[in-house]
C-alpha cells in the first residue's frame, strides 16, 4: 500500500502505542468516524518502516470498496494470510475492524504467530470492547482517539494561541478534515452535519436496529441544548412526555447507551467525595465534538458557559483523567479527575466579575478538606491567579498545558 505524505504528526497518541509495537499484544485505536484513527495508523506504519527496514506492512480498510468482499472472520483471515511473509515480522493494520462479523476469530488466531504485530481501530465501544475482553482477556490495549485538542488544532491550522483561535476551536470543533475546507460558516456546518448524520446512521441507527429515529434525533438534540445539566433517564423521559413525545425509559436507557457507544456523547457520572462513592442514578452529557454539537443545536450567545464546560471536560478526558461530577451537598463540583492515584478538583465558569460567583467557584473547592490541587477555570483574564490558596487557569492557558505534562503545575 502507499502511505499518504501529507500526514501531520499526532504525537501524543504516537508516544503512548510505541511502547507496545513489537509486543503480541494488539493495539485498539476507538474514536467516532473522522476523529483521525486512520492517519494515526498511517503514522504509525512510517515509525515501523523507519525502525524494521523488512516490516511486511498488511493493511485493510474496511471503509474503502476494495476491501468489500471481507466481509467475515473467515474472509479476513484468508486475505492477511494471503499477505504474510515467512521470516519476516507481519506488521498487521484493519481499520473500523467492526465491519468485519465475528473478526475477533481472526484476531484470536493471529495472536498465535510472534512474527504478527497488530492494530485494529473501531468506531463503537461497545462492540469491541465486549468480544475483545471476551475473547482475548489481558491481550490487548485500547487507546481512546479524541478529537484534535487545543494545542493540536492550532498546530493543524497554523494559528497563534490567541482569543480568535480559541473561539475558532470551541465553534467549529476538532476534527482533522477541517484543514482541507475554506474557512466559512456554511462550508463547515455542511460537512460537520454530513459527519454527524453518517455517525448516527451507520454507528447507532443501523447497528442497534434502532426503529424511531425521529425520536433519537429530537433525543440528541435535547442533550446539545442541555450540556451540563444534570439528568437521569427518567427525568429526560418526563421532560419529552411533558413536551408531547413518546417515549420510556428503556427507550431513553437504550439510545443513551447507544449514544455513548459511537462515541458522540460522554456520559459523566457523580461521585459523593464525602462518602467517596459513585452515584448509581444521575449524569451529565457532553459531547465529544464541539463543532458537531453545535452544528446540532446552533452556536448561540446563551451556551457560551455550557461550551466551556464542555471544552474543559474534554480536555480532561484527552489528558487521561478519569472525570465524575462531584457532590458536596448541598454543593456540586464540576468536575473530580482521578489519575495514578491522584486526583484534581476543577470549577468552570465564564467570569468572575462578581464576589457572589468569586465565593460560590472558589468557596465550593475550599470545602473540600483534603490537599489535592484544586483550580478555577474562566474566560476573566485580568482575574488574580490564586484566591485563598485556590489556583485560576484563564481557559487558553488551561487548554495549552501539554498532555505529557500534570494539568496541575509543578
Amino acid at each position: 500500500m502507499k502511505i499518504p505524505t501529507n500526514i501531520l504528526d499526532r504525537n501524543l497518541y504516537i508516544n503512548k502505542i510505541n511502547p507496545f509495537v513489537d509486543k503480541q499484544i494488539v493495539k485498539v485505536l476507538t474514536g467516532h468516524r473522522r476523529v483521525g484513527k486512520s492517519y494515526i495508523l498511517y503514522q504509525l506504519m512510517d515509525v515501523i518502516k523507519a525502525k524494521n527496514k523488512t516490516a511486511n506492512i498488511i493493511y485493510i480498510n474496511k471503509e474503502d470498496i476494495a476491501f468489500d468482499s471481507v466481509r467475515n472472520y473467515e474472509q479476513l483471515n484468508e486475505f492477511v494470510v494471503s499477505k504474510q511473509k515467512k521470516n519476516r515480522k507481519n506488521y498487521i493494520f484493519v481499520d473500523e475492524i467492526q465491519l468485519v462479523a465475528d473478526f475477533h476469530i481472526a484476531v484470536k488466531s493471529w495472536l498465535l504467530d510472534e512474527n504478527n504485530d497488530i492494530y485494529i481501530t473501531g468506531s463503537n465501544s461497545n462492540m469491541l470492547s465486549s468480544d475483545l475482553a471476551n475473547e482475548l482477556g489481558g491481550r490487548y490495549v485500547e487507546f481512546k482517539i479524541y478529537s484534535l485538542s487545543y494545542l493540536e488544532f492550532l498546530q493543524f491550522h497554523q494559528l497563534d494561541n490567541t482569543d480568535e483561535g480559541l473561539e475558532r476551536y470551541i465553534h467549529y470543533g476538532g476534527l482533522p478534515y477541517l484543514i482541507h475546507l475554506p474557512y466559512d460558516d456554511e462550508v463547515i456546518r455542511e460537512y460537520l452535519n454530513s459527519i454527524y448524520s453518517t455517525i448516527l446512521l451507520k454507528d447507532v441507527i443501523l447497528r442497534r436496529k434502532i426503529r424511531n429515529a425521529d425520536f433519537l434525533e429530537r433525543l440528541i438534540t435535547f442533550l446539545a441544548s442541555n450540556v451540563g445539566n444534570l439528568f437521569s433517564s427518567k427525568s429526560i423521559n418526563d421532560y419529552l412526555k411533558s413536551n408531547k413525545e413518546e417515549s420510556s425509559v428503556n427507550q431513553i436507557i437504550d439510545y443513551t447507551n447507544a449514544l455513548v457507544e459511537a462515541f458522540i456523547v460522554h456520559r459523566i457520572g457523580r461521585y459523593d467525595i464525602a462518602g467517596k462513592k459513585v452515584f448509581e442514578r444521575g449524569e451529565k452529557y457532553y459531547f465529544e465534538n464541539l463543532g458537531i454539537r453545535n452544528a446540532i443545536t446552533g452556536y448561540k450567545p446563551q451556551d457560551r458557559a455550557r461550551r466551556l464546560e464542555n471544552v474543559v471536560l474534554n480536555h480532561l478526558l484527552c489528558c487521561g483523567y478519569s472525570v465524575k461530577i462531584g457532590t458536596l451537598p448541598p454543593e456540586e463540583i464540576d468536575f473530580v479527575c482521578t489519575k495514578n492515584g491522584e486526583t484534581l478538583y476543577v470549577q468552570v465558569t465564564v467570569e468572575l466579575s462578581t464576589q457572589e460567583t468569586i465565593d460560590r467557584e472558589f468557596g465550593n473547592l475550599l470545602k473540600i478538606k483534603d490537599n489535592y490541587p484544586k483550580i478555577v477555570v474562566s474566560s476573566e483574564r485580568s482575574f488574580e491567579n490564586t484566591y485563598e490558596g485556590v489556583e485560576h487557569i484563564h481557559i487558553r492557558d488551561f487548554l495549552s498545558r501539554t498532555f505529557a505534562k500534570s494539568i496541575v503545575k509543578s
